[in-house]
């Protein structure tokens, strides 16, 4: 596709935290919460938002792009799982899916809540991802459902660099900006869309998808961006063989 898709309807929802601690400042955030790690408020709340994640479901989510999201089999990665209700969904369509969830209160619920769905639980996190990025695979979808936002903006370009490095030739990044009031007791940051726009284009991804809407629970006055983001493509080698046999098959003049 090489038009960006861009529209502003909707509601949306997410997952839990998948950045791992750091510092940092940036603008739209609650006065302490560059003080706190990533995850905060994400262990002592398990329970009920275990209940507010489940509540709804993938295709609500998610049904503004989906239509970008690769046909099964697909390799798929769930970045701040959270309880894996999406990962659970795709792995239901037949994709192979990684789920990657820091918070292990979180991550025990998604263990428990989708049992048998052949999702394989990681506890990595953003913005390093080490543990997936010495891995070696590649994916040609990678989601970050609500975890963006918990990164400082100094974390935000070593965050694009390991997420650049994971997808796969043509593998799409689908990811979800918060815009409103910062929750007490966590760690968020409201950056533009253009910053992260930025950070993915310098990397050579290409922007096929921005939309806003609004909140899915009804908070007040938070609304999302959504992004869809592709990798290059390789280019395609010239069939030299064909191009010979063409010329040599000619009639003589």
């Amino acid at each position: 596709m090489n038009d960006v898709h861009s529209t502003g309807n909707g509601d949306g929802t997410g997952n839990g935290g998948g950045a791992g601690n750091g510092d940092g400042t940036g603008n739209g955030r609650s006065a302490e919460s560059g003080d706190l790690p990533s995850t905060a408020g994400y262990g002592e709340a398990a329970e009920q938002l275990a209940v507010q994640y489940e509540s709804v479901s993938f295709a609500e989510v998610h049904r503004g792009l989906l239509h970008h999201y690769p046909a099964p089999p697909a390799a798929v990665l769930d970045i701040g799982a959270g309880t894996g209700r999406d990962a659970a969904a795709l792995a239901a369509l037949g994709h192979r899916v990684v789920a990657a969830e820091p918070t292990p209160e979180l991550r025990a619920h998604g263990e428990r809540l989708h049992a048998g769905s052949g999702i394989r639980w990681l506890p990595d996190a953003l913005p390093g991802l080490s543990g997936l990025l010495a891995e070696g695979e590649r994916y040609d979808l990678v989601l970050l459902t609500a975890v963006w936002m918990h990164l400082t903006p100094a974390e935000r370009p070593p965050a694009m660099d390991a997420l650049a490095a994971l997808l796969a030739p043509g593998g799409r990044l689908a990811l979800t900006l918060r815009h409103g009031p910062v929750p007490p007791g966590r760690r968020m940051f409201d950056l533009p869309p253009e910053h992260t726009v930025d950070l993915a284009t310098a990397r050579g991804l290409r922007l096929l998808h921005r939309t806003t809407r609004g909140d899915l629970h009804g908070r007040g006055g938070v609304h999302w961006t959504e992004l869809v983001l592709e990798s290059p493509r390789p280019c395609p080698k010239p069939d030299l063989h064909a191009a010979s046999t063409a010329v040599t098959s000619g009639e003589s003049p």
